[in-house]
């Protein structure tokens, strides 16, 4: 591992994973794979083609494929840890949300797919979560928020479905800091929920990379676009993309 990787335990109630839903592995593969230092392995083929993005021997993230006519809008998903996919997705319902998909058997777990009150998509996973995340490790996702019209109530919908206020405050902490309701593990934070009002609400994915900028550069040589320039964030020097296929992403150099 490089120098600057630092691994946590993965805790439920907090980000675990994400996926990206493209239309050509192949394309997917050829933008990321440079952009963000990955190498692939085949993964679980069970709703169609599915790669793990690797970096340094640690699998960061999922790229799939949807088979049949159905060509939904390339996207990447955030999935969070939980203790029971069955249980958190009666409570979603509960709370007049909905439940897309699942909860489903999915590689030596339980998955399901669901929106929020607003929205916003997002998964819940049941499974193993002895996982490594990231600090600063470049490839990495290290950073999840929700872009969203109301951050008070979605903190709301999803302290009542991940059981947030029930949680051990030495593992799991929810804060406002920054403008935003940040959540913290294992003494970092993770994510956040801030007010957006000029998008569709949803969950963005943030990739550590070295340079910011570079980053950028490097994108649009590869067929992407940039949808937010540059610009300093108090996490870091952040910067929106859009891949080869339309899915949106932002790229961080984040602080320290």
């Amino acid at each position: 591992m490089s120098e600057h990787t630092v691994t946590v335990r993965c805790v439920p109630a907090t980000p675990c994973w994400v996926s990206l839903m493209a239309r050509d592995l192949k394309d997917a593969r050829a933008f990321y794979g440079p952009l963000l230092g990955w190498t692939f392995e085949p993964g679980p083929d069970r709703w169609g083609p599915y790669l793990r993005a690797v970096v340094d021997g640690v699998e960061v993230a999922g790229i799939g494929v949807v088979s049949g006519d159905w060509q939904p809008p390339v996207a990447w998903t955030t999935y969070f840890g939980i203790e029971s996919a069955d249980e958190a997705a009666a409570r979603i319902r509960e709370r007049g949300a909905t439940v897309a998909v699942g909860p489903l058997a999915f590689d030596a777990g339980r998955v399901a797919l669901a929106a929020d009150l607003f929205g916003a998509a997002f998964g819940i996973w049941e499974g193993d979560l002895g996982c490594a995340t990231w600090v600063n490790s470049p490839g990495a996702a290290v950073w999840i928020e929700l872009r969203t019209v109301d951050p008070f109530a979605a903190a709301l919908f999803y302290g009542e479905v991940f059981l947030w206020d029930s949680r051990d405050p030495a593992h799991f902490e929810v804060r406002y800091e920054h403008e935003r309701v940040v959540l913290r593990s294992e003494g970092r934070s993770v994510a956040a929920l801030r007010t957006a009002t000029e998008v569709v609400p949803h969950w963005e994915v943030f990739f550590s990379v070295a340079d910011t900028d570079a980053a950028v550069h490097h994108a649009t040589a590869l067929g992407g676009a940039v949808v937010d320039d540059p610009s300093e964030s108090p996490y870091g020097r952040v910067a929106r993309l859009r891949d080869a296929e339309g899915g949106v992403f932002s790229v961080i150099s984040p602080n320290g």
